[in-house]
């Protein structure tokens, strides 16, 4: 009889390659508390006066960019910021409510830097690297002073020390936060240190430009081609080394909580020019979103996962029960998260939340009105939390968070519990980084959501700001050094061979958009592979729906560059142009996710192959056959990619079934 993994080896063939193993080998083999003091201590360092001489490219200025290009410019670096938004602060990181992570105990709840290091890890249901997340776990108290010293103004109790609430996936209370707006305030104080090295000549911005090519020169990334947005010139910028920290590629997925801007272009340009790609198919869905309406949506808005906190989620016991919430007696509700997790109740992490909702939903329990004949929604409830705390204790958590729920649905969540349901938001997967946070590309670094480093499977809430503010401030400033100690580099002039070809490439992209002269709009197409991607890259993987996912999105991108058009001229401001070349990158990416996901045949976080699951519906890994990252590699546009494996060991935390119940 032939094996399960002979038959799945059969059904991928072709799809992909399996190429060499490949390691991290910067991070310091000693005991693993030890390991970041001894890597800063062994990283070789640039003295003040060869700074000056050196250049570093930053891309992105989110909570990652930001505070990177503000300490590399403070060591006495010149850094260029570059950024597709009008101002650095519009980037998406503003849009994280709920809170940053750091383990200080104020709540004196045993908390402790082991376990901020154990919970990320089981959260990330054992897929990610050990040394990584203990060093995440191990700053993120430095974070917290930073940003206090920065003035932001964090919630603090009456006597004025720092408050602090739950999220999911935890038993303790290390949530730092500013009301419902704490990426906007951290983002806030990012931007003033970034301001202030602009002020003091060591940081140059450039808004409204966006990256389209990575520029690589005898192996080494050396610079980036980008074209203003505005004006339409395509522009060269070359450096010693590129710092990428451009966030996630929720984006693929068409309907997101991500910004309409948000994409996968400038870690795509890199992983053509031969930066591995690592784990795209660990998408995150967040359960605490506004239901979608209708078709004329463009994105989905995310309400913070610290609502759950207090907020109770529940159905009706009985299928179809479309009464006012209110009229339906305690005794009628089924509040299945607290009955099927008793320990983490509403607590659980946002991968096993999710899956509940969608269950419940698909079961008939839904409420809210009915999109293809299903209702699509749970109830979060404050009735509890109200009565408990008052109005005014509840306001000054959430009042902005209740506002924005009211203007977008016109329901009073102080009076009617709010409907949610899950949706795409955050990305675990992006290009494969070592210890120093260097791309497979040296010289080619990658911070914060684009790299993959931190969350293994499945991300906890409030870790997304507490790994882009890490990396950017105290991460990457104490390893780009020890790459920079061998400079300074030979000088790249414009029109050396490299540089030639990738601004080449990019006007040859950018007439293909404006003189293709199709019958399809862009956001058709996008609108399409998001369906695509949602259905069968969704919630639930299966191999049959990815196999059909594959050839759909390869049929969809050749009609693309066949049908697409795009007006008006790449002399002016010109979105259409813009969202093409994202477009086409997503079109490339979905197909490498659906790829990953057919290969990766277990049940992991975020990633949930319908068989592989427990008897009771839980996530069922199989560590014999796949604890490792998978690191893809760029083959060429009709070549399979190439799958590099780094085993994941795991020292300090035994490998087991994640249960939150």
């Amino acid at each position: 009889m032939t094996s399960t993994i002979e038959r799945a080896s059969d059904l991928v063939q072709g799809l992909y390659r399996e190429g060499a193993a490949i390691a991290d080998t910067k991070a310091p083999e000693v005991p693993l508390r030890d390991r970041w003091e001894q890597r800063k201590f062994a990283a070789r360092l640039v003295n003040p006066a060869n700074r000056r001489k050196m250049h570093i490219i930053v891309v992105g200025t989110g909570l990652a960019g930001a505070s990177a290009a503000a300490t590399l410019g403070e060591a006495g670096y010149n850094v260029s910021a570059f950024f597709y938004q009008d101002s650095a602060r519009r980037a998406h990181s503003i849009a994280a409510q709920g809170g940053i992570n750091a383990a200080k105990n104020y709540k004196n709840d045993n908390d402790s830097v082991y376990r901020l290091f154990y919970d990320t890890v089981k959260g990330g249901d054992y897929r990610s690297r050990e040394s990584n997340v203990y060093r995440l776990a191990e700053v993120s108290a430095n974070i917290i002073d930073q940003a206090v010293a920065q003035g932001v103004p964090f919630a603090r109790e009456y006597g004025g020390l720092l408050d602090n609430r739950s999220f999911g996936g935890v038993q303790v209370s290390r949530t730092f936060y500013a009301r419902g707006q704490t990426g906007q305030q951290l983002l806030l104080g990012a931007y003033q240190a970034l301001e202030r090295q602009v002020a003091a000549g060591t940081v140059t911005t450039h808004s409204r430009h966006e990256m389209l090519e990575l520029v690589v020169v005898d192996g080494r990334a050396r610079g980036i081609i980008v074209r203003d947005m505005v004006t339409g010139a395509i522009e060269t910028h070359l450096a010693d080394v590129v710092v990428l920290g451009t966030g996630g590629y929720g984006n693929v997925f068409y309907l997101s909580t991500n910004a309409m801007g948000s994409n996968v272009t400038a870690t795509w340009r890199a992983h053509r020019k031969g930066a591995y790609f690592g784990n795209p198919c660990y998408t995150q869905i967040h359960p605490t979103c506004i239901p979608v309406a209708g078709d004329y949506q463009s994105k989905l808005t995310l309400m913070s996962e610290s609502l759950r906190n207090d907020g109770r989620i529940w159905v009706p016991k009985k299928k179809g029960d479309d009464r006012d919430p209110r009229q339906i007696p305690e005794d009628e509700r089924d509040y299945y998260l607290e009955r099927r997790y008793p320990a983490f109740g509403n607590l659980v992490p946002r991968d096993i939340a999710s899956r509940a909702a969608k269950q419940v939903c698909d079961e008939g329990y839904g409420v809210g009105p009915k999109v293809e004949g299903v209702s699509r929604g749970v109830y979060l409830d404050f009735g509890d939390a109200i009565a408990r705390l008052g109005r005014p204790a509840v306001s000054a958590k959430y009042g902005n968070l209740f506002d924005m729920y009211e203007r977008i649905t016109g329901e009073n969540p102080y009076e009617v519990p709010m409907r949610i349901y899950p949706a795409v938001h955050y990305t675990m997967g992006g290009l494969w980084v070592d210890y120093d946070l260097q791309s497979s590309i040296p010289g080619l670094y990658v911070a914060g959501e684009a790299n993959f480093s931190d969350h293994g499977a499945n991300r906890l809430g409030a870790s997304a700001l507490m790994q882009g503010l890490s990396d950017g401030y105290f991460v990457l400033p104490n390893t780009i050094n020890d790459y920079l100690a061998d400079g300074p580099f030979e000088k790249i002039a414009s029109d050396h061979p490299a540089v030639v070809e990738a601004v080449a490439s990019v006007r040859q992209r950018v007439n293909h958009f404006l003189t293709n002269n199709g019958s399809r709009s862009v956001d058709s197409f996008h609108r399409e592979l998001g369906q695509i991607m949602w259905e069968y890259c969704g919630m639930e993987r299966s191999e049959e729906g990815l196999k059909f996912a594959i050839g759909r999105i390869r049929e969809l991108r050749a009609e693309f560059w066949r049908d697409v058009k795009v007006l008006g001229t790449n002399e002016e401001l010109n979105q259409a142009l813009e969202r093409a070349g994202r477009v086409a990158d997503f079109l490339e990416l979905g197909e490498l996710m659906c790829i990953d996901a057919l290969h990766r045949r277990e049940s992991c976080g975020g990633h949930f192959r319908a068989e592989s699951q427990t008897e009771d519906g839980e996530a069922l890994r199989h560590d014999d056959e796949f604890a490792y990252v998978a690191a893809w590699e760029y083959a060429g546009a009709d070549e399979a990619p190439v799958l590099h494996k780094e085993a994941l060991v795991y020292e300090n935390i035994e490998l087991k079934q994640r249960s939150y119940k």
